[in-house]
């Protein structure tokens, strides 16, 4: 719609989707949520909350009421724009795209999904039917920076992803380059701080600097330009401030939780 209103495309057709039941259902099946490409932001802050949290809150910074009755994970997925709300939380969480054609289905990995700003693996004959997600087993955060506090454009995202089940951390950098990226080096910091001593079991408070490492690995991994919207520098300082809260919120809220 954005590249239409700036008369930047004029496609010969345009085809709703919205009448096709399988793009608006979702289920769980096999230990994950296969949610259709055409569930809106609202149903999923509604429906989809306690499944996924993290998804939920990035959810909830998309636009207005009105938006987020008609915006999709799908439509997020599709644009491939760097600053798409909805992309850190569904790689914090290793999600997967379901692709269908005429000839079949596949399923792409997220970081395999997107191929650079605005491109993804979609073939001519495809379009996105689903993200398969696992169910959380423990925290899930997103914080969001922008040039004012709501109807915004991130300046710059995060996601972080606790779980417990697998005993892994997973993040996701959004509008801090060409595609969503993870910050890989922070994911295995906190791994082995949470492996040390047992801290899954035990809930142990977090050792002293941790948080302020992990968000310094954080902005490592990120690829920010300047841009109308803000330098690149402030991008990485962004970053390391709400990587550093995400954390201390998801291990507050872990604690919290019963053994």
């Amino acid at each position: 719609m954005v590249e239409l209103n700036f008369d930047r495309r004029r496609p010969e057709a345009v085809l709703d989707l919205t009448r096709v039941p399988e793009l608006t259902n979702w289920a769980q099946t096999n230990g994950w949520l296969r949610v259709g490409s055409g569930v809106t932001y609202s149903r999923i802050i509604a429906e989809l909350g306690d499944r996924l949290p993290g998804l939920a809150i990035a959810s909830r910074t998309v636009g207005s009421p009105q938006i987020r009755n008609r915006g999709t994970v799908g439509g997020n997925l599709g644009t491939a724009s760097p600053a798409g709300d909805a992309l850190p939380p569904l790689l914090a969480a290793q999600s997967e795209i379901e692709v269908a054609s005429a000839t079949g289905t596949r399923r792409i990995p997220m970081p395999e999904f997107f191929l650079g700003a605005k491109r993804t693996a979609l073939r001519p004959d495809e379009l996105i039917a689903a993200v398969w997600v696992r169910p959380a087993s423990g925290p899930q955060q997103f914080a969001k920076v922008g040039t004012r506090n709501a109807m915004v454009i991130a300046v710059a995202s995060f996601a972080l992803e606790l779980d417990p089940l697998r005993r892994r951390v997973g993040t996701g950098i959004g509008s801090a380059g060409p595609t969503p990226l993870a910050a890989r080096e922070a994911q295995g910091l906190l791994e082995r701080v949470l492996a040390d001593g047992d801290r899954w079991t035990t809930r142990a408070p977090l050792p002293a600097g941790v948080a302020e490492q992990f968000g310094d690995l954080v902005a490592k991994a990120a690829q920010p330009i300047d841009d109308v919207r803000g330098t690149a520098d402030y991008r990485r300082h962004a970053l390391r401030v709400m990587a550093r809260r995400t954390v201390a919120w998801a291990w507050a809220e872990y604690q919290g939780r019963r053994a």
